[in-house]
């Protein structure tokens, strides 16, 4: 059976495509910027997301996977620096089928089905840690969220 190696690019960083900002354009479009680069920034890490949990699945070796990719085993909790333990990884698929959204002035909610073609499935990944008090879930897009602002900064 021949190596598919699409896969394995899951890994090549694609942080870098910042594109050069000209800077001189007034202070609206800039607001507008900063609004549609947290969609932007979203939109991103949900594709980082999917190559994460693609690479993940199709791993051989889960563990070292998790190891390459900075996911830490252990993490600090109630009960001290190394208090949770890495212990279930979980994948949920959502299909966003259509949106809700409190509608102004009123106790109604704007709803809007979206026909079949727009429904899109997405998948995500919580790491699940416990420790003898508790159980926290750490949310796969805040992990990556966390490590682009440490590779950026």
């Amino acid at each position: 059976m021949p190596h598919d190696h699409h896969h394995h690019h899951g890994h090549h960083h694609h942080y870098d495509h910042h594109h050069p900002h000209n800077h001189n354009h007034s202070h609206d479009a800039e607001h507008l910027h900063s609004h549609m680069h947290d969609v932007d920034e979203a939109a991103d890490l949900q594709v980082l997301a999917a190559q994460f949990i693609d690479g993940f699945v199709t791993a051989k070796d889960k563990t070292s996977y998790l190891k390459l990719a900075g996911v830490p085993f252990e993490r600090p909790g109630k009960g001290g620096a190394k208090a949770l333990k890495l212990v279930d990884v979980e994948l949920t698929t959502d299909w966003q089928v259509g949106t809700a959204s409190p509608s102004f002035g009123s106790r109604e909610l704007s709803y809007l089905p979206f026909p079949g073609e727009m429904v899109r499935e997405r998948t995500n990944m919580g790491l699940v840690y416990v420790s003898m008090d508790e159980k926290s879930v750490l949310d796969l897009r805040d992990f990556l969220a966390a490590r682009k602002r440490d590779i950026e900064t």
